[in-house]
C-alpha cells in the first residue's frame, strides 16, 4: 500500500488512436508534477469505450510514452478489464437509492431538455419512476442543488450546481457500457490517485466526479486542469480534428515544444541534448504556475 501522503499521480488517455501532440503534452505535464513531488506516476488505458477503442492503440501509445521517457511506475490498468468493479459502485449507488432507471431516448431528452454547460440538461423524467410500459435503457446518478466547490490549482475556484447545470447523469450507458464518470472515479480510488493533472477541458467533469466519490464513501484527489493544444480553428487536438500522431523518431525537439507549449521555456543549449537529459532539467525547473487561469493554447 503506498504511504498515506506520498503524491500518486496518472495519466489516462483513451486508446482511440496514437498519441498526438496534445495528448503528449497532458502526459508531459502529469508526469513532471508527479516527479516534481518524487511522485509516483501511473498509466491507465480508458479503454472501456470498445466501439472507440482502435485495435493496437494502447501498446503503440505506451511505445510512443516510453520513446519520450515518459516511464510508468507500476502496472497498466486498463478498465476493460475493471467491470465487475463497476458494477460493484452502482449496485452501492443502487443500494443508497442514488441511481435509478432511465427510459428517455436522447431525442425525448432534447425535446424537453434545456441547455447546460455541458449539453443537454436532464429533466428528471423518470427520477420518481418509469412510466407504464416503458424500459430501463440506462442508469442515472441522482443529484441534488448543493452546491459542488473545489479549488482547481491552476484555473483557481470552481463552482458548480449540479442539479441545475448538468442534472442527473448516466453511469451505465443504453448500450451496456459503464459512463466515464463512474468508471473514472472508482479506478482513482481503487488505485489511490490524491492527484490528477488532466487537460482543461474535463475541469467541467469535476463536480460529477467529487460528487460520486462522497456518495462511494471514495477521498478526493486534488485537481489540475492545464490548457488543451487546439488547432487554429479552436478545436482541441484529437483523432476527430485530424491531429498527426508524434514522431518517434524525434522526440527530442518535440520534447522542447511540449515544454514550451507549458511555458516552461527550456534554454536554447538543450536542443543537443537527449530526452532522459532534457526530462531531468524540465523535473528540476517545472513550475505550473505561468499556466494558471489558461484553458487552451494554439498550436
Amino acid at each position: 500500500m503506498p504511504l498515506p501522503h506520498s503524491y500518486r499521480g496518472r495519466f489516462a488517455p483513451s486508446p482511440t488512436g496514437p498519441l498526438h501532440f496534445g495528448s503528449l503534452v497532458t502526459a508531459l505535464g502529469s508526469h513532471l508534477e508527479a516527479k516534481k513531488h518524487n511522485g509516483t506516476w501511473l498509466v491507465r488505458m480508458e479503454d472501456i469505450d470498445m466501439p472507440r477503442t482502435v485495435p493496437g492503440a494502447s501498446s503503440d501509445i505506451l511505445r510512443t510514452l516510453e520513446c519520450f521517457g515518459l516511464h510508468w511506475d507500476e502496472a497498466v490498468l486498463y478498465q476493460s478489464q475493471r467491470t465487475a468493479a463497476y458494477q460493484e459502485a452502482l449496485e452501492q449507488l443502487k443500494h443508497g437509492g442514488m441511481a435509478y432507471p432511465c427510459a428517455c431516448s436522447r431525442r425525448e431528452i432534447a425535446d424537453s431538455a434545456l441547455h447546460g454547460i455541458e449539453g443537454q440538461i436532464y429533466p428528471g423524467t423518470c427520477r420518481n419512476g418509469i412510466a407504464a410500459g416503458r424500459q430501463a435503457r440506462a442508469w442515472r446518478a441522482r443529484t441534488d442543488n448543493a452546491l459542488i466547490e473545489f479549488e482547481d490549482a491552476l484555473q483557481g475556484r470552481v463552482t458548480q450546481e449540479l442539479e441545475n447545470e448538468i442534472g442527473d447523469f448516466v453511469v451505465l450507458r443504453a448500450d451496456g457500457l459503464f459512463a466515464y464518470q463512474l468508471a473514472v472515479v472508482v479506478d482513482d480510488a481503487f488505485q489511490s490517485i490524491n492527484h490528477i493533472v488532466r487537460g482543461a477541458d474535463l475541469l467541467t467533469s469535476t463536480a460529477r466526479q467529487i460528487w460520486l466519490q462522497r456518495l462511494l464513501g471514495y477521498p478526493t484527489p486534488d485537481y489540475m486542469h492545464p490548457p488543451i493544444a487546439v488547432n487554429t480553428l479552436g478545436e482541441k487536438l484529437s483523432k476527430q480534428t485530424l491531429a498527426s500522431p508524434v514522431d518517434c523518431n524525434t522526440p527530442a525537439p518535440i520534447l522542447l515544444r511540449a515544454l514550451n507549449f507549458l511555458q516552461q521555456n527550456p534554454p536554447a543549449e538543450l536542443a543537443g541534448y537527449e530526452v532522459g537529459e532534457i526530462l531531468n532539467w524540465a523535473v528540476a525547473h517545472w513550475d505550473s504556475k505561468p499556466l494558471s487561469g489558461i484553458m487552451r493554447i494554439t498550436v
